[in-house]
């Protein structure tokens, strides 16, 4: 049934059996992934995230806790491929892209949090709230940041380092901001 609606069957078929397909292919990657994280080269990483969609489009996103280069991506793209085309998921033609997040993806996993001591970040709190500063450290259930503020003294400012503790829990997004220094 999967395969004759990936090879263009009934136009009418409803929407909801793609979605229910692009589940199942997520669900048999992140399976195989799990797999092939087992061996020593990529034991340390994980999925950030697979997208599919009735395109025959997946993209799948994994980070590491050391790195990610093009080599990495180029050899699990390789495996992915192999499955599916043995299996016929998608039929001949899909398109499999294998990249890491990027700076422009928020940080999901607190593993990402800890790769990143030392850069600055853009927070938004889940009351909207906006923090920036630089991750110094990451503990069980929260960061702590370092800022720079402006404070009036008179008729003089200056300049004062502050730290803020932030719950994960109380966290709705966190961009790395890019730094060209």
């Amino acid at each position: 049934m999967y395969q004759y609606l990936l090879e263009g069957g009934n136009p009418k078929v409803p929407s909801f059996l793609f979605i229910h397909l692009c589940v199942l292919i997520k669900e048999s990657l992140t399976k195989l992934l799990e797999v092939k994280f087992e061996e020593p080269e990529f034991e340390d990483c994980y999925i950030y995230d697979i997208t599919a969609d009735v395109a025959k489009k997946i993209v799948v996103y994994i980070d590491s806790d050391s790195y990610i280069d093009f080599r990495k991506c180029q050899r699990i793209s390789r495996y992915l491929e192999q499955y599916i085309d043995e299996k016929g998921w998608l039929g001949e033609k899909y398109i499999l892209e294998v990249s890491s997040p990027g700076l422009d993806k928020p940080l999901k996993f607190k593993r990402q949090y800890v790769k990143n001591i030392g850069r600055t970040l853009n927070i938004t709190a889940q009351e909207g709230e906006q923090s920036k500063g630089v991750l110094k450290s990451v503990r069980e259930d929260d960061i702590v940041i370092e800022y720079k503020e402006r404070i009036k003294e008179g008729k003089k400012k200056r300049t004062v380092t502050r730290t803020k503790t932030i719950r994960f829990e109380d966290i709705e997004k966190t961009i790395v901001e890019i730094s060209f220094k």
